[in-house]
């Protein structure tokens, strides 16, 4: 007589671990859960560029004393705040990608990598292209001064009339 434990295939562990749900996404999830966190971090970069936008209007703001006749400010340099919001969140998908990835969500951590590739490559151009150089100095002004109208008129006769 054979003992009924024996028909079964493979060690008690094996056969305890065919009994449990695989931890991988099955159907359609794993597509829909990376389009779902694609339109979420597009949301997100959205806000942030609004809040880059209302940053910079109140920065010039500042700058100018909160006066509106005020002339604009010499330039203060480059502000990089957006390069580095960028490359947070570049790194960000970039981790939640390589989480999906080690957690069998293979078409989600897919996605989640060509927006962190994306994003990466948007800060690297923006450093490559020069976005840290100081723009050229202006023309310096020139030093001639003309000599006052004699003649009492204004500057236009005074420049027909030689003098």
């Amino acid at each position: 007589m054979t003992h009924s434990g024996s028909r079964l295939p493979g060690r008690p562990d094996e056969r305890a671990a065919s009994r449990q749900p695989s931890s991988a996404p099955g159907g359609c999830a794993d597509p829909l859960m990376g389009v779902l966190l694609v339109v979420a971090e597009a949301a997100a970069g959205a806000l942030l560029v609004l809040w880059l936008a209302v940053r910079g209007l109140t920065r010039s703001r500042e700058a100018t004393g909160g006066k509106v006749s005020a002339p604009p400010p010499a330039d203060p340099g480059t502000d990089w705040t957006p390069v580095v919001v960028a490359a947070v969140l570049a790194l960000l998908v970039a981790c939640v990608a390589v989480g999906l990835l080690r957690g069998g969500w293979y078409w989600s951590g897919g996605m989640q990598v060509v927006v962190a590739l994306t994003l990466g490559v948007g800060v690297l151009s923006f450093l490559v292209e020069g976005g840290g150089q100081e723009p050229p100095a202006p023309d310096p002004a020139p030093t001639w001064n003309s000599p006052p109208c004699l003649s009492g008129g204004d500057s236009d006769e005074c420049a027909r009339s030689g003098g």
